[in-house]
This record gives C-alpha cells, structure tokens and sequence, in this order.
C-alpha cells in the first residue's frame, strides 16, 4: 500500500505544493510547527532516510537548500531548521523549518491553526520565490 506521501505526489490527495522534479517533492506540512514548515520527499517509496542511496541523498540535500533558501525570503525567520525523525509516516522526508530560536522545532506541543487559505497563501509565496 502506497504511503499518504506516495498518494499527495500521485495527485490522490491534495497538497500545498511547494516545489519538484523528477525526483522530489516539497509541499506544506498541514498541522506545522511553525509558518512555512515543508517537507521535502523523494518521489521514490523509500521507508527510512538511512535506506536512500547516497547519490539520491545528497541531491534530496540539494533540493532541500533551494527549498529552504526560498523560505528565507518569504518567511521572517534567523534561519530554517532541518529536522528528520521518520517515525510519523513510513516515507523517507525532511522536515524544514522557519526558526527564530531552537525551541520553534519543538514536536511535542501543539501544532499551529492554519487556516487553508493561509496556507495556499503561504504555499505560493514560497513556490514564487523557488524559482
């Protein structure tokens, strides 16, 4: 069965759509920690971030930077914060993450209301600022 990733790139279910290519996809998280908080997968089913080839890796890593940059322009923030656990859907992703401080990446709190607007708005900001 295909993970919930899987199915936003499939266009299954939808997304706010951030950025991708032929190998990755960047979109907004729907219950963020923070404004601007993405994800960024490989389009390619892979469970654990560890199990990805090391070519393919480094240019996730890649495409993370450019996503990240085009936070920065958008997102009021001293940096974006890069966080991996793995453990919420068996699908290899990068979370990034407009900080101020190192506590804004705190997990275990609540997450922010966002309204969907908002979120579209967000979204194509940083989609704007991607290319």
């Amino acid at each position: 069965m295909a993970s919930i990733f899987s199915r936003i790139v499939a266009g299954e279910i939808p997304s706010y759509k951030i950025a991708e290519d032929e190998e990755f996809f960047a979109f907004l998280d729907i219950n963020p920690v923070a404004k601007g908080h993405t994800l960024v997968i490989p389009k390619k089913e892979i469970d654990y971030i560890f199990d990805i080839e090391d070519p393919l890796l480094g240019r996730m890593m890649a495409f993370a930077k450019r996503v990240a940059r085009a936070q920065e322009e958008v997102i009021p923030c001293k940096r974006v914060g890069l966080a991996v656990m793995g453990l919420e859907v068996p699908h290899a992703h990068i979370h990034l993450i407009p900080i101020q401080k190192e506590s804004d990446m705190y997990f275990g709190g609540s997450k922010m209301v966002t309204s969907q607007e908002e979120l579209a708005e967000i979204a194509a900001k940083i989609r704007e600022a991607f290319k």
